[in-house]
């Protein structure tokens, strides 16, 4: 197994138990299709993380990993073809990697 597989693995477990998360992130994109051509995943993750903590009594509770991030872009662009380029999409250089067999991270390595 190479890196990208292996976070691949770790996105999809991470989805699967927050689908919120995909929720929120497609309202966001939404909301900044509409006032900006093209834009950054990871700063519409950071709004997520914001809200969350704003929101929270607890907030060591939840984290989201940077790793999942351009997997939401993709996921993205993949579920809505017609908004491709508003995510500048890189090459996946983990593919050529090594899994490192680390795991998903807690909110303690956070």
């Amino acid at each position: 197994m190479n890196r990208l597989e292996e976070m691949q693995k770790q996105f999809e477990a991470f989805h699967k138990n927050n689908p919120h998360i995909w929720e929120e992130f497609v309202k966001h994109t939404f909301q900044m299709i509409a006032k900006e051509p093209k834009y950054s995943a990871k700063a519409i993750f950071e709004v997520i993380r914001w809200s969350k903590i704003i929101t929270s009594d607890n907030t060591t509770d939840f984290k989201i990993s940077n790793n999942h991030v351009p997997f939401y872009a993709r996921a993205f662009i993949e579920t809505y073809p017609e908004h491709e380029g508003f995510f500048q999409i890189k090459k996946q250089t983990s593919v050529y990697k090594v899994a490192n067999n680390w795991g998903e991270p807690t909110p303690e390595d956070l």
